[in-house]
């Protein structure tokens, strides 16, 4: 259960004439949820071992910890989880978007919101998010590639930044946005393609929207494709279908496909071979779990591109997952599995978001 942290502590601006220096600030909720940038490891180089063998801060203390952070905004931190981002998943996203959608009727004037994060399912989080939330005002997830008591640690400078982009008026409209390394992505497009580097979050084919600089917020283009508060699943909530992933390998058979029908899922992601291809036994396995209803949406295993819609794929009824990774390519086919089971209509789903 999330809870509101009582430590708002005054700006130390001068005050003028009864002129109150805080009423000029945005007021940006920030949500803690975990992760890296709330951890603490063992000394200043210790950049690997924090995860399991260190601390982490709540959300208040994390921003004690960025005193700048109330030079750009007014805070309201809100504790939602103090977890690492391996143990979030569809149950955690349901609950944070009803905590969103909650904000603005509770805080009137609520400009944005920050969400900090772990990075290993930031990009889920927010693709979820993307699709399901009912608000319009910003909504910005940040996390860090190195702790809080890292030497060079990233983090705080990502959340001033990721502040800067919840406030601007330059990415109303744009759906829930990743903000890291002083790039805006939109949740749709941004991937984690390194383990440690800072600059890991990368949105393949398209690029980043633009940048948060020293003298401003940046931004270069904008999402085309549907997303909140403007989706069909907006507000979603109720029981959240199984649908896998699995993963094509030269000489993978149909075995963990077979698994994954015989443990209930409703839908299969095919992370295939470039450009998008199973192997001959897993195609078998596929068409088979196709035939007793289970939804198949054929993705990709490469960092990039499309899989197009080929003749193959409508011939044995399966979904082109376009650019979607498979990760995010689950989210979009479990929401869609909520409205229908129509192939034909979730492949129009995965056209329009």
């Amino acid at each position: 259960m999330w809870r509101l942290v009582a430590r708002l502590r005054p700006c130390q601006a001068s005050r003028r004439n009864g002129w109150d220096p805080r009423m000029a600030l945005p007021l940006i909720a920030v949500i803690g949820t975990g992760g890296t940038i709330s951890s603490l490891g063992t000394s200043s180089l210790d950049v690997i071992d924090y995860s399991d063998f260190g601390t982490r801060l709540d959300v208040g203390q994390v921003l004690d910890r960025v005193p700048e952070a109330r030079e750009v905004a007014n805070l309201l931190p809100i504790a939602f989880r103090s977890v690492v981002s391996t143990a979030i998943g569809p149950a955690e996203w349901q609950e944070l978007r009803a905590l969103i959608d909650g904000l603005p009727a509770r805080h009137p004037g609520l400009a944005g919101v920050v969400v900090l994060h772990g990075t290993a399912t930031l990009e889920e989080t927010a693709f979820f998010l993307n699709l399901t939330l009912s608000v319009a005002i910003p909504v910005v997830l940040v996390g860090a590639q190195r702790p809080a008591s890292a030497l060079g640690s990233d983090g705080g400078m990502n959340i001033v930044a990721a502040l800067r982009v919840a406030a601007s008026d330059a990415v109303r409209g744009m759906g829930v946005l990743v903000v890291l390394n002083d790039e805006i992505h939109p949740a749709r497009d941004v991937v984690k393609m390194s383990t440690t580097r800072l600059q890991t979050f990368r949105s393949p084919d398209y690029g980043a929207l633009g940048h948060v600089d020293g003298d401003g917020v940046h931004v270069f283009r904008a999402p085309l494709r549907r997303h909140a508060p403007d989706s069909e699943f907006a507000g979603w909530a109720g029981a959240w279908p199984r649908v896998d992933i699995i993963l094509s390998y030269a000489g993978a058979d149909g075995a963990l496909i077979a698994a994954a029908v015989a443990a209930g899922a409703k839908g299969i992601v095919s992370a295939g071979l470039a450009p998008g291809i199973p192997t001959p036994a897993e195609a078998v396995a596929l068409l088979a779990a196709a035939r007793s209803g289970v939804v198949i949406v054929q993705c990709s295993r490469a960092a990039s591109g499309r899989v197009a819609r080929r003749r193959h794929l409508t011939e044995v009824g399966f979904v082109p997952g376009s650019d979607f990774s498979p990760q995010k390519a689950r989210i979009l086919l479990a929401l869609a599995l909520t409205r229908t089971q129509d192939v034909a209509a979730i492949g129009a789903i995965f056209e329009a978001y």
